[in-house]
């Protein structure tokens, strides 16, 4: 009898575990009064006007920072590589070879050497800089920074207003933050992009960055010509005004015989070192001047302007949001703000038999 009642003991046991789950229990709704859906919507525009200034502080300190890093890898980097003997040795080789195959085409020289002095200047400034940070990094970093507050600010509306959160979700579910369909993978709700992990994966929030590249054209700090223009401009003068007078000690060298021609080819590169070096100081200083009017007219606009630079993905958010919440965060015509504010919410707490 006792092995009967253990074998139906462990049986009973083994029924237990099998038997289906029950059901979850459903959050019970939440009765919320009309005035308090509009404080929240107030509260949801304010808190994202909140975050965009906040946003904005935080953006413009990494640019600083970006800047700063730009001009030490300048100074470290590409005006003594600029300013070497041999770089300009070989800027002259490239200098006479353009001369040489521009089939008359006016400043052609010039022209092909500011192209490679931006490819120098990419490899050896701009693209050390991006891997710590660069102004493409900033727009993204910002605008998580920006959807990040917002989703904070939202925990503090619901708790505030006592509005479940679920029901806070659904609410945002049918608010705008971005609207570039068809198709609707360019929209994107801004319930979406603060549970979006990471923003940067949500198709809408790719569509618009790819929107904000190109109102932003292919130029940019990087491609521009401008700063260049003026540094090769006087470089290849130098180098064209050079060229003569080594055209002639070759071959005064070539008549003299391999000794004395030798000595005359030596002799000769000597000279143009020292004319090098004396005009090293002026060269340095077109550079850093020339390279830092440009950079800095384009570091302005990529922190001020508001469809291309580095807020552009939230202003754009932001405005979306804080757009579609016009009309319902504003009181009733002829209702002051203070009123509604301080009409009593006791429905919010009435609950809904689910």
């Amino acid at each position: 009898m006792n092995l009967r009642s253990l074998i139906v003991a462990v049986l009973l046991v083994l029924a237990g575990c099998v038997t289906a789950p029950r059901a979850p229990v459903e959050t019970p709704q939440i009765m919320v009064a009309p005035s308090t859906w509009q404080q929240v919507d107030r509260e949801i525009v304010e808190a994202s006007q909140s975050a965009t200034e906040q946003t904005r502080i935080y953006a413009r300190g990494a640019m600083d920072y970006w800047r700063t890093r730009v001009y030490e890898l300048t100074e470290q980097n590409f005006i003594p590589w600029f300013s070497s003997y041999w770089t300009q040795e070989w800027l002259s080789m490239k200098v006479s070879w353009y001369t040489i195959s521009a089939k008359g085409e006016q400043d052609a020289s010039e022209k092909r050497l500011a192209a490679y002095l931006l490819e120098q200047y990419q490899e050896k400034v701009l693209a050390p800089a991006a891997l710590e940070v660069d102004p493409d990094a900033i727009l993204t970093l910002a605008a998580a920074f920006y959807v990040d507050i917002l989703k904070e600010e939202l925990q503090k509306i619901s708790q505030r207003h006592g509005v479940p959160m679920a029901q806070l979700n659904g609410r945002i579910q049918k608010i705008p933050a971005i609207a570039l369909g068809p198709p609707p993978a360019r929209n994107a709700s801004l319930y979406q992009i603060v549970y979006a992990e990471p923003l940067n994966n949500l198709p809408a929030y790719a569509a618009l960055i790819d929107k904000i590249h190109k109102a932003g054209g292919e130029k940019g700090v990087g491609s521009t010509d401008i700063a260049m223009a003026p540094v090769a401009r006087r470089a290849s003068r130098r180098m064209e005004a050079e060229m003569a007078p080594r055209g002639a000690a070759s071959a005064v060298a070539a008549a003299a015989g391999k000794l004395a021609g030798g000595l005359i080819t030596v002799g000769v590169a000597g000279v143009r070192a020292l004319i090098q070096s004396a005009d090293r100081p002026d060269s340095e200083a077109l550079i850093r001047s020339s390279l830092g009017n440009t950079f800095d007219k384009a570091w302005t606009k990529l922190v001020q302007n508001p469809t291309t630079g580095v807020m552009a993905g939230t202003l754009y958010m932001a405005g979306q949001i804080e757009g579609s919440l016009a009309a319902s965060a504003q009181p009733p015509v002829g209702l002051p703000v203070d009123h509604v504010e301080s009409q009593p919410s006791q429905s919010t707490n009435q609950q809904i038999n689910p």
